[in-house]
C-alpha cells in the first residue's frame, strides 16, 4: 500500500481549493470520489455521498450562490499507507441574493491513494471562532 507524499497531498488539496474558489462544480466534484461523505457545520446532517452534496450545491446555484474567494493557511498533512489527512483553515466570502457572507473555518480532508492517484473520501467543516 502505497503512503501518499507531502507534495501530493498539498497540490491535491489546492485543486480542491482552486476549483472551489472558481464555483467550478464540475471540477470540483471530480476531485472526491462518489462515495465521499461530507460534514458541515452549516448543513443539519451528514451527507453521506457525493451526490447528496451535489443536489444540495445545485441548489445554492439555483439561488444565486457563487463563492467570491476561498483562502488556505495553516496547512498539516498527515501521511499514512494508503491515505493522508489534511487540514487547515480557509477564509471563504461568498455571494447570495442577501449579499456577500464571509466565513472563517477549519477543514479537515481525508486523501484515498486509489489507481495510483489521491482521491477526497471525506471532507468536515468547522467554525473557527
Amino acid at each position: 500500500m502505497r503512503t501518499p507524499t507531502h507534495d501530493e497531498v498539498i497540490q491535491a488539496a489546492a485543486e480542491i481549493v482552486d476549483a472551489y474558489a472558481a464555483t467550478d462544480g464540475g471540477r470540483y466534484f471530480s476531485l472526491f470520489a462518489p462515495s465521499a461523505t461530507f460534514l458541515f457545520h452549516t448543513e443539519p446532517r451528514r451527507l453521506d455521498d457525493r451526490a447528496a452534496y451535489e443536489r444540495l450545491w445545485d441548489s445554492w446555484i439555483g439561488e444565486g450562490w457563487r463563492v467570491v474567494s476561498c483562502v488556505s493557511s495553516d496547512p498539516l498533512v498527515q501521511l499514512h499507507p494508503g491515505f493522508a489527512v489534511f487540514t487547515h483553515t480557509v477564509d471563504t466570502t461568498v455571494a447570495t441574493e442577501g449579499g456577500e457572507e464571509s466565513f472563517r473555518e477549519r477543514e479537515t480532508i481525508v486523501f484515498a491513494v486509489e489507481d495510483a492517484q489521491l482521491v477526497a473520501v471525506h471532507e468536515h467543516l468547522s467554525p473557527l471562532s
